[in-house]
């Protein structure tokens, strides 16, 4: 049997803060630049706005100066789209974040279309999904770039591995063929369509699994010696009457089989909101054609 590796998102995610923290210093003392990240929030969702009060704080921690604009719940499309606009103009701000689920009588992609791609720091704008395919320079989302970090810390080289990405979403799954794809991996997009799945899941050297269903990957869908980078993140009710996070993977049975594995909670949900901050810092040097930061 195997010995499974916890891969252990925390704390490369802190090392990626300290990384955009230390390059923000230094933009600042040679060119007086000091990134800012706007978060928009429309609506009194409760868990948007702690997600919204997590990524201020974590930006504040780096050096990054955090606006917040938030709107009321029964805020129009063209009030939204006006401040977007205002933003895009707005030099103080590098990184324009609208915290989803908008209201249901807004259209959320006709907000991320109304964003400058240059301060996309979400990556969800359609230059950057193309940037991102072609090849070019682009705001990646920040998910599925937290999730390749995590590969390329744990394996030599991802060049040649069949890789498998279970989910074809615009926020992870496709974005994450693509990057994939760029590390010369052989990539399969599985999705509710697709035949026999278990079939093809064994045959990933590299699984990211992002779909949302808890533990619907089982120990005996794996290969041995797998790298499983587990996206979903699911609350379920426990043995003990109470209830847990559970990820996309049944992680105890993936042990001793997977090579190396990400928990959830503590996988790449630190990596998100450290790669938000990167996206941001990046953006800050290509909008001023500054050199950027090998971070």
């Amino acid at each position: 049997m195997l010995e499974t590796k916890r891969i252990d998102g925390k704390a490369r995610a802190d090392r990626l803060v300290a990384e955009v923290a230390a390059a923000a210093v230094a933009l600042k003392a040679g060119s007086g630049v000091v990134p800012g990240l706007c978060a928009v929030l429309v609506g009194s969702d409760p868990a948007s706005r702690i997600y919204v009060r997590n990524k201020g704080k974590a930006a504040a921690s780096t050096g990054i100066t955090s606006f917040q604009e938030n709107l009321p719940e029964t805020t129009s499309a063209a009030e939204l789209l006006a401040l977007i606009a205002k933003l895009n103009v707005d030099d103080r701000v590098d990184g324009i974040l609208v915290q989803l689920p908008l209201p249901k009588h807004i259209d959320p992609q006709r907000v991320i279309d109304a964003i400058d791609p240059s301060k996309d720091v979400d990556g969800f704008h359609a230059q950057n999904i193309g940037r991102l395919w072609s090849g070019g320079k682009a705001l990646v989302p920040c998910t599925p770039y937290g999730c390749l970090m995590l590969l390329r810390d744990v394996l030599p080289s991802l060049a040649g591995a069949e890789a498998v990405v279970l989910g074809r979403s615009n926020i992870v799954g496709k974005p994450m063929a693509a990057l994939l794809l760029a590390e010369n991996c052989t990539v399969t997009l599985v999705h509710s369509k697709s035949r026999n799945i278990p079939a093809i899941l064994r045959r990933a050297d590299i699984l990211v699994a992002a779909v949302g269903r808890p533990e619907m990957v089982r120990g005996d869908w794996l290969k041995p010696g797998v790298t499983v980078v587990d996206v979903g993140i699911s609350r379920i009710a426990a043995a003990d009457g109470k209830s847990k996070l559970v990820g996309d993977v049944a992680f105890a049975e993936a042990q001793g089989i997977a090579g190396a594995i990400t928990p959830v909670p503590g996988g790449i949900g630190p990596m998100t909101i450290a790669c938000l901050l990167r996206n941001t810092l990046i953006a800050a040097h290509r909008r001023r054609g500054l050199s950027e930061p090998a971070i």
